[in-house]
């Protein structure tokens, strides 16, 4: 049995009970994905379902797709910590998913939403992020990847390295330097689509 005393702390609102409910009504769906034999094919299964079912919707704006108005990391928190206590893929699967379109729903030009977002939210596309490098870890301030101009698009260059969803992505945001500031400063996240040339 949940215990579900925690619901009733002043930070939790009516919004955040219901879906609580529904939820752990809805998260035993996941609890074949406990234990699986091929990773990649579980995480795409458990995209497709949590975004046919509606849950990520919570991990983008009303605006383009999602649940609430804007991302409410109550929401957010109550969903990770219910599919967790069900599988802890099926939490990867959605936190990666809001962790690889986070920079595009909070700060993307609305062209670049209107392209990615619904389909995160649809489940169709699977989101991942590019930070860690092998020589700099995720210690942003030692990050050598460069972004430069070259017309109206850039050219990164540059090694990532512990990708969540690398390789079954449809896109990355990826964090390079563009060499405003030095040190932590100076970094930008690009969407880089899976099929873009150059790659690998």
């Amino acid at each position: 049995m949940t215990d579900n005393s925690h619901l009733e702390w002043p930070f939790f609102d009516a919004l955040h009970r219901e879906l609580a409910e529904r939820l752990q009504e809805w998260a035993p769906a996941v609890d074949a994905y406990h234990h699986v034999a091929d990773v990649d094919v579980a995480c795409r299964e458990l995209v497709r379902h949590l975004g046919r079912d509606g849950w990520l919707r919570y991990a983008v704006p009303v605006t383009h797709g999602g649940a609430l108005e804007r991302l409410d990391s109550r929401a957010l928190c109550l969903i990770r910590e219910t599919l967790a206590q069900h599988a802890g893929l099926a939490d990867f699967a959605f936190a990666m998913q809001g962790l690889g379109s986070g920079a595009i729903a909070l700060r993307g030009s609305e062209e670049i939403k209107r392209r990615y977002l619904p389909k995160v939210a649809g489940g169709e596309w699977i989101a991942a992020f590019a930070l860690s490098e092998p020589d700099a870890g995720s210690d942003v301030a030692a990050m050598t990847t460069v972004a430069e101009a070259s017309g109206d698009h850039y050219v990164l260059n540059g090694t990532k390295t512990w990708i969540s969803n690398g390789g079954i992505a449809h896109f990355y945001t990826v964090v390079a330097r563009t060499g405003e500031a030095p040190g932590a400063k100076g970094l930008t996240a690009f969407v880089v689509d899976a099929d873009a040339p150059g790659l690998t």
